[in-house]
């Protein structure tokens, strides 16, 4: 691959990043994608297997060793490496600081060595906390309330703070509630869609949190991946930008859809929200970017590709309870 005439896609074997290589390789980019595969599956990947134009490689994000080599030459990164599951993190502290912030912290520097024309990341709105206001927008106090949330905020800062400071010219994703094919499947308890389907599929009880009142601003993975895009191309160096599907949908709403009367209902964790819902004018207007996916088209899409869950754990009550004895412990109201 010759000198800036590639991507490099971080997390590349994951949920949104193999979606967005497929995106990156239809429009004849060169890609590298790195992946240490402690959550992303190269099956996510397997349809460009002979593809000559996608080189992948294994290995951690926070090695800047690695980053240095593998992004010398790019011409934007695409950071979406990261630990993603938010109770894990509440055990796994450690875990998360090093992939979430130690990694911003090796692809900042490789990037700036590297001179690379934008450095795009995958941030998370989970860093509003509970939102005074909804819509939220990005103005929107930052109020962290678990080690998931925290790290991936720092590794944003730092990431903004090189864009202040070396002119490196990143634009900052904050993303809500991902959803779409090959959503995580983890061993971890996690995504609320890996959850949801993996029980259909086993004819199991779908485990709603709370009253399942609460709602959601579910994005669907192709209207982010068509967001990194746009912003790759049109967003302002130092620029944060929220991205949703404008609009908020009901917990109990997606059990409707997905299409099952097995339910039961399970502890209202704290420091949760009772609602996500991104204001995304700044994006639509500066942008010209808009969310193309309903929920009742996403949820339909996944229904027909149910089969990717059948190996994914099936929670109960039973196992969520034991998965979430920390948080509830150590996480406050």
């Amino acid at each position: 691959m010759s000198d800036h005439s590639f991507d490099v896609v971080t997390g590349g074997a994951g949920f949104i990043g193999s979606h967005l290589i497929d995106a990156l390789l239809a429009a004849g980019r060169q890609v590298v994608a790195v992946d240490n595969l402690a959550v992303g599956r190269l099956a996510n990947l397997a349809q460009h297997r002979e593809n000559p134009a996608l080189r992948f490689v294994e290995g951690d994000v926070a090695d800047r060793a690695l980053m240095r080599d593998v992004i010398k030459g790019a011409s934007r990164v695409f950071h979406l490496a990261a630990m993603a599951d938010i109770v894990p993190s509440v055990q796994n502290p450690a875990t998360y600081y090093d992939a979430n912030v130690n990694g911003c912290f090796a692809v900042a520097e490789a990037a700036r060595a590297a001179g690379v024309r934008r450095v795009m990341y995958a941030a998370s709105s989970s860093c509003y906390g509970i939102p005074a206001h909804y819509p939220t927008g990005e103005d929107a106090a930052i109020d962290p309330r678990y080690p998931y949330a925290l790290t991936k905020n720092l590794g944003e800062q730092l990431l903004l703070h090189w864009a202040m400071l070396y002119d490196l010219p990143v634009v900052s994703l904050r993303l809500f509630n991902v959803y779409g094919p090959r959503a995580r499947t983890s061993g971890t308890y996690g995504a609320v869609f890996g959850v949801f389907l993996a029980q259909k599929l086993a004819g199991k009880p779908i485990t709603i949190v709370g009253d399942g009142t609460q709602t959601r601003d579910f994005t669907y993975v192709s209207d982010v991946v068509s967001a990194f895009l746009t912003a790759a191309d049109k967003g302002r160096t130092g620029r944060i930008y929220n991205v949703g599907s404008g609009g908020t949908v009901s917990v109990n709403r997606l059990v409707e859809l997905i299409g099952t009367d097995k339910v039961e209902y399970i502890p209202k964790r704290p420091g949760e929200p009772d609602c996500t819902f991104a204001d995304i004018t700044r994006i639509t207007t500066e942008l010209g970017w808009a969310p193309r996916v309903s929920i009742e088209e996403g949820v339909a899409r996944l229904l027909q590709n149910l089969d990717y869950w059948r190996d994914a754990p099936v929670w109960t009550t039973g196992t969520i309870a034991d998965a979430t004895k920390d948080w509830f412990r150590y996480i406050k109201g």
